[in-house]
């Protein structure tokens, strides 16, 4: 596994999140030497569907997305529809496409990169359900494991963390690609 020493990245979710998504490569990119942070809209702590609360390192509002080295979006349905609805979240989100940082979304997490307006052209995969809003914002959606598109690493479903964890050290050990765009 790549080492990720010195490395700071954000973890942007709010309750409802799909518990695994976010432990899973929460622990996957601490092993491999980065330091992770909770961004969120939330206060104080955030809870998942399944009840894994966790502590908020930041709020959302004010972050600044030049101090992190790349973002990972868990999923979770309530969590992705309750971040792509709020602005702050949006344009944290859109300012790592813009610096062409590495970022990582799972299941639904890929609903605010249609609020970012960073898909298009993009080809990348999502839980079945997310597939037309992908399309009409201009991705090429596939039904695979794990995609890498220029530093945008993308997964379906739980199932698919252990691709997702190693792909998304190793795109976070690259660093920036100057595909990724917003």
């Amino acid at each position: 596994m790549a080492e990720l020493d010195g490395k700071n990245v954000a973890f942007l979710l709010t309750d409802g999140f799909e518990d695994s998504e976010l432990t899973s490569p929460w622990g996957a990119v601490t092993d491999a030497g980065a330091q992770a942070q909770l961004v969120s809209p939330a206060d104080q702590k955030v809870t998942g569907k399944n009840g894994h609360t966790q502590s908020v390192d930041q709020a959302v509002t004010g972050a600044d997305a030049s101090a992190f080295d790349a973002l990972v979006l868990p999923g979770g349905v309530v969590n992705a529809d309750h971040l792509r609805l709020d602005q702050d979240a949006v344009a944290f989100t859109k300012a790592f496409f813009e610096a062409h940082k590495p970022v990582a979304v799972i299941c639904h997490g890929a609903w605010i990169l249609v609020e970012a307006d960073v898909v298009r052209d993009r080809t990348l995969t999502s839980y079945p359900s997310l597939r037309t809003d992908l399309r009409n914002a201009g991705a090429t959606w596939v039904d695979e494991e794990v995609v890498v598109d220029e530093g945008l690493v993308s997964s379906r479903t739980p199932d698919d963390l252990p691709a997702f964890n190693a792909k998304t050290v190793e795109e976070i050990a690259e660093g920036p690609h100057a595909g990724q765009h917003a």
